[in-house]
């Protein structure tokens, strides 16, 4: 047992959120409750992210302790710590006055009770992202802590996309302006330590001009203003936004910001004036019921299920198709393309297993999927594919998420250097000014 080492219990919420939890306790040892285990044999079958997290945890503690037992745990590497897997105990009569019914919850609450009487000396730590369980564990003087392997540690500094420059020369800006190609980004100390693909809001007092840092030359060039399908940017994160979502160069996009600042119709707009690179157009939002309840619950056929939730998205073709006129030949052609499934508005869980080439594939509410859904999702583009994810941090609906360790978060922090991707922090609320105010305020 190394010096100073740990006991972490693990809850069936941290695994469903990463399979892979196991790696990231370093010398420490793992506990699993059995309890865990048997929720984790009612995730196995499914075709949804935490199936697949059930399945590939359980195929790898197999894998670990293959023809030995568990008892006193077994090594998980080395420099790591031992597993294993902690039959019931008895409900310890503390637990047993102030949580009567024998929850899964508490029977895992009360694994690591009893972990921690029998070795005083040894810190034994509850890992759940339920908040809940966090606090029961804490009231009872268990330590406990959420699962922060992926999370993004400082939000104060996520990563915006653009930066403002004060006091650049006015000939710089003449230049710009004069010469599509740019100028060279090696020449600027300010320039330094710009991202690839950032943007820039250059000033001198008299002059400005919107830029970008072009990361195959490295030289800095002039981002024009243009309408896509009829929708022309109304400030300059916008512009930036348009830019990026059109550039054959940048495969992977992310867009974020408050509710109103236009992400979701920049991404439709963007998909349908460059229609003609794409095969497909596909737009998709995780499905995070309310109460959290399936959606089996709700009446009426699958289509019927989905609509509540994807009804947004045909709000924002609306507007695109008000926009260039309902009945012009652009408004004509959305709605020729929506019955040729040219652009297919669906649910995220019901795209899996579909082939992704030469798609433009728009990802909604982005903020409501794991770190793991995002990778999912990425690593099945396919040639020619352009992927974007819009969302709030701020706005999480799923219960085991936050703005730290939502996947749009973890995304944004993790491709701000490669040259692949751009991101675009829209800030100011675009659809009217009661929903600014109410955006800011409420």
């Amino acid at each position: 047992m190394a010096v100073g080492s740990k006991t972490f219990v693990l809850d069936t919420n941290v695994i469903l959120h990463d399979s892979s939890c196991i790696e990231h306790f370093d010398e420490h040892d793992v506990v699993i409750p059995i309890t865990v285990i048997e929720e984790l044999d009612q995730f196995k079958k499914g075709g949804e992210i935490i199936n697949f997290h059930a399945r590939q945890f359980l195929r790898t503690l197999d894998n670990l302790c293959s023809n030995r037992i568990f008892n006193g745990g077994i090594p998980m590497g080395p420099g790591k710590g031992r597993i294993q897997v902690m039959l019931e105990k008895p409900l310890d009569e503390t637990l047993q006055a102030n949580f009567g019914d024998i929850r899964p919850d508490h029977r895992i609450l009360n694994s690591a009770w009893h972990l921690a009487r029998q070795a005083p000396g040894r810190q034994v730590i509850l890992v759940t992202k339920d908040v809940n369980l966090r606090m029961k564990a804490k009231a009872i003087g268990l330590l406990a802590a959420d699962y922060t392997s992926d999370h993004v540690k400082n939000l104060t500094e996520l990563y915006k996309g653009r930066r403002i420059v004060e006091g650049v020369s006015a000939g710089l800006i003449d230049q710009l302006y004069a010469d599509s190609e740019g100028v060279s980004a090696e020449s600027m100390d300010w320039a330094a330590d710009l991202h690839p693909n950032e943007f820039l809001i250059l000033r001198n007092g008299q002059k400005s001009a919107l830029a970008h840092l072009d990361p195959a030359r490295r030289r800095i060039r002039r981002t024009d203003k243009f309408t896509c399908y009829g929708i022309a940017p109304r400030n300059a994160e916008q512009a930036f936004a348009l830019y990026a979502l059109v550039n054959p160069d940048i495969p992977l996009v992310t867009l974020s910001g408050k509710a109103g600042t236009g992400k979701t119709l920049l991404a439709l707009a963007a998909a349908l004036e460059t229609r003609r690179a794409y095969r497909q157009i596909f737009v998709a939002r995780p499905i995070v019921p309310l109460s959290n309840k399936d959606i089996g619950f709700l009446p009426g056929d699958i289509q019927s299920k989905l609509d509540p939730y994807m009804q947004p998205l045909y709000d924002n073709l609306g507007v695109i198709q008000d926009g260039v006129g309902g009945q012009n030949g652009m408004g004509r052609r959305i709605r020729e393309m929506l019955a040729e499934d040219k652009i297919v508005i669906t649910a995220l869980s019901y795209i899996r297993g579909r082939s992704l080439v030469k798609t433009y594939f728009i990802v909604d509410e982005a903020q409501n999927l794991t770190p793991h859904e995002v990778k999912t999702i990425i690593t099945r583009a396919g040639e020619g594919t352009k992927v974007v994810f819009t969302g709030d941090v701020f706005q999480i609906d799923h219960p085991y998420l936050d703005s730290h360790s939502n996947g749009l978060s973890y995304l944004i922090e993790k491709m701000k250097d490669q040259p692949l991707a751009a991101h675009v922090n829209l800030e100011k609320g675009e659809r009217s000014d009661l929903s600014e105010l109410a955006a800011s305020l409420l």
